[in-house]
């Protein structure tokens, strides 16, 4: 948050002791104070001063006009050349919406006014309307519209509308009523919250001029209590449209809260970098660190420089730069060049100063967008395929992250635990296996590692579930080549079934059954976890993925997603919610007839579904708790039923015994040859035995019609004959 006060000759560049507010005061538009003074400054503020002293104008320089055209060696950053050319706002915006809004009488209209005609009016409207600033009015070239307001009560509606659709908000008092200023706090920015207003506000205070000398007032002191409470005022400033002080200051601040937010970048309350910044920059570091030495040396700092700003570094600058980083932060510079900490530790000084347009020019000159993740136009995400085609990760891919695997495995330990997988991750936004499906669903070692099996099954899982998401985190962590030649889209599950064989690598099982079945302990086996006699009911769905050994040397990857049974009708009302599937297994409690008579009724209705869409199954049948004593007739019925469904008997299995019977082979068996165990109903036998009569009927019939063209042709023909031999 910044504050912007001016007298007409003094300046003042100041911290707060107890709040994060940095205060600053602007000359003019395109340059910083000319002085500064600083009360209780701290040494990282020192360093700014220093840092501006030794090298004027900033090496990073604030450009009059910013391109996103891009171009690299490298082909990650070749991906991001894709980025629109033009101005900042090719992250999705045309122009930026200002509304003003505040009491009546406290400057609204004359402050437009000046600042679009740079001369004070001597009679205005109540009201103006919409006021276009040209995009050649700041330094970003953004066109700017600047919104009017009504302040009577029955003007409310129409502006609240309008401040519903304001990129940011012009809030305004008079420095002359002090009533004014106190409606802010107990009207105005609680009416912001109330609509929703979620943009930031700059706070102004017009008519500097008329302000009675014998009472001025600190503004800092006034505005920071304001402030504390509320967070979204992005900057204070004091203006006066009769005598032009700080008029033009007041929309570019406005505008640059829009094009340049501090939240994405800045945590005021710890007064550092966010772990989202600090990732984006480091990624931004090792792209421009070309001979991955872990410093950008002279020439990499001035391609960063030409890339970033189209202007070169000057030697000397070069040199300053390394000089003033080393004298407040050793690890900052080695022998190489500037080191990553020493790169961030600059992008944290430009933003504390409030130059945050440096930090967002590189940004998003590597196609960052405002909430620091790449543009959705750098990731491919269109994927040509029917609903019964999985994606998977090619050879290729999975070579590079075995490779990277090694790489990040520091103790050669063969797992990756946590903190080095957050090192893995350390270059995207945040590590996409932190949340539900993705967390806990792999094995993971004594240590809550993840194997070389774990690490690869996360990234088939997530490849399966969010192909678009695997790509950008290949993008995000270096992978070399084009990443949507890193998946592959597989043949139709109707294709497979037809050539009896399926062409997949990871298949994707969904496990039904009654509650305390044994589904989760089912999950939890598959992922090498002891068995507990706890009972934990799942209420969301539940993935477990594992690679799963073969005979042969093969390696197959399963993922097993559990289906509470309450969730079953609600899936099965989606036509396609088992085109992804390629086999079910049904699991039900051995020594409980009611959960045997519940899993049929469940196998039933999906491949009841399987028959009505088309998208039939293979099926399982697993007896858990195999360790109990079965249920009387449990041989019987089980026998029954998976002889009149045409599948296998069940499959008996014990997790607290450790027994389990292959079962994981068994599935993976099972879905590999796509046209067997396809459970047959006793409506779906009726249908087929409907069609097959409808089909020998019209055979009848068509082989009838057939020879009664034949006869009666052979009769004219006949018919001819006679008459011509007559």
């Amino acid at each position: 948050m910044i504050i912007l006060s001016s007298e007409e000759s003094s300046f003042s560049f100041l911290e707060l002791d107890d709040e994060d507010v940095i205060m600053l005061s602007v000359s003019s538009v395109a340059k910083p104070p000319a002085t500064a003074a600083a009360v209780n400054r701290p040494a990282c503020v020192l360093l700014l001063r220093v840092l501006e002293a030794v090298l004027p104008p900033l090496p990073f320089p604030f450009p009059r006009s910013l391109s996103l055209s891009l171009s690299s060696a490298h082909r990650s950053a070749d991906l991001m050349a894709r980025a629109s050319a033009g101005n900042v706002l090719s992250v999705g915006k045309a122009g930026v919406r200002i509304v003003v809004v505040g009491d009546r009488g406290t400057g609204k209209s004359s402050l437009i006014c000046t600042a679009a005609t740079d001369v004070f009016p001597a009679n205005v409207p109540p009201v103006l309307p919409p006021t276009r600033l040209p995009e050649d009015f700041y330094p970003d070239r953004v066109p700017l519209t600047i919104i009017d307001t009504s302040s009577r009560v029955e003007d409310s509606g129409k502006t609240g509308e309008e401040l519903r659709r304001a990129d940011a908000v012009v809030l305004t008092y008079a420095c002359d009523q002090p009533a004014t200023l106190d409606r802010l706090s107990t009207f105005w920015l609680p009416e912001l919250r109330r609509l929703e207003v979620k943009v930031p506000v700059i706070v102004v205070g017009c008519k500097l001029d008329l302000r009675d000398e014998h009472q001025q007032i600190s503004l800092d002191h006034v505005m920071t209590p304001i402030m504390q409470q509320f967070r979204e005022i992005e900057t204070c400033i004091e203006c006066s449209a009769y005598k032009q002080i700080q008029i033009p200051e007041v929309f570019y601040y406005a505008q640059k809260a829009v094009l340049h937010p501090t939240g994405p970048l800045f945590d005021q309350e710890t007064q550092t970098l966010k772990p989202r910044c600090v990732r984006a920059l480091k990624r931004i570091f090792i792209l421009c660190d070309h001979d991955r030495d872990g410093a950008l040396s002279d020439a990499e700092l001035n391609d960063f420089q030409v890339k970033c700003f189209n202007a070169p570094l000057q030697p000397s600058e070069i040199v300053g730069v390394k000089r003033v980083v080393q004298e407040k932060l050793s690890e900052g510079v080695n022998e190489h060049g500037l080191t990553l900490t020493g790169f961030l530790f600059l992008h944290a000084l430009f933003i504390e100063k409030g130059r945050l347009e440096t930090t967002w020019t590189v940004l998003r000159k590597f196609g960052y967008d405002n909430d620091i993740k790449l543009a959705e136009n750098l990731i491919p995400s269109s994927f040509k395929r029917s609903p019964d085609q999985s994606v998977e990760l090619t050879n290729e891919a999975i070579d590079y992250l075995r490779g990277v695997f090694e790489l990040f495995d520091i103790d050669e330990d063969g797992a990756l635990r946590p903190p080095e997988i957050e090192d893995f991750f350390s270059t995207a936004p945040e590590c996409p296996w932190n949340e539900a499906p993705y967390k806990d669903a792999a094995e993971k070692t004594a240590l809550e590692g993840l194997s070389l099996d774990g690490f690869l099954s996360q990234w088939a899982l997530m490849t399966l579930l969010d192909p678009a998401r695997t790509l950008e985190n290949l993008i995000y962590i270096g992978y070399p080549g084009d990443p949507s030649s890193a998946i592959r889209v597989t043949k139709t599950r109707r294709y497979n079934r037809k050539k009896q064989q399926s062409d997949r690598n990871v298949f994707q099982c969904l496990v039904f059954g009654p509650k305390k079945a044994g589904k989760s302990a089912l999950l939890n086996s598959l992922l090498g976890r002891p068995f507990s006699d706890t009972y934990s009911s799942t209420t969301d769905e539940r993935y477990a993925v594992n690679v799963v050994d073969q005979p042969g040397g093969c390696k197959k990857t399963l993922v097993l997603r559990e289906v509470p049974e309450d969730g079953v009708k609600k899936m099965l009302v989606n036509k396609e919610s088992l085109a992804a599937c390629d086999i079910a297994v049904f699991v039900h409690d051995s020594s409980d007839e009611s959960s045997w008579k519940r899993a049929t009724e469940l196998l039933v209705e999906v491949a009841s579904h399987g028959e009505i869409t088309g998208f039939e199954v293979p099926c399982l049948i697993v007896a858990a708790k195999d360790d109990l004593d079965p249920f009387p007739m449990a041989i019987q019925d089980s026998t029954r039923v998976s002889q009149d469904m045409g599948i296998e008997a069940p499959i008996p299995i014990s997790a607290k015994l450790g027994d389990f019977n292959t079962i994981f082979k068994r599935i993976v068996k099972a879905a590999e040859h796509p046209h067997l165990s396809i459970p047959e109903t006793e409506a779906g036998r009726s249908r087929k035995q409907y069609h097959r009569l409808v089909n020998r009927s019209l055979m009848f019939v068509s082989v009838g019609a057939a020879v009664a063209v034949i006869g009666l042709a052979a009769y004219r023909v006949y018919s001819a004959r006679k008459n011509a031999s007559s």
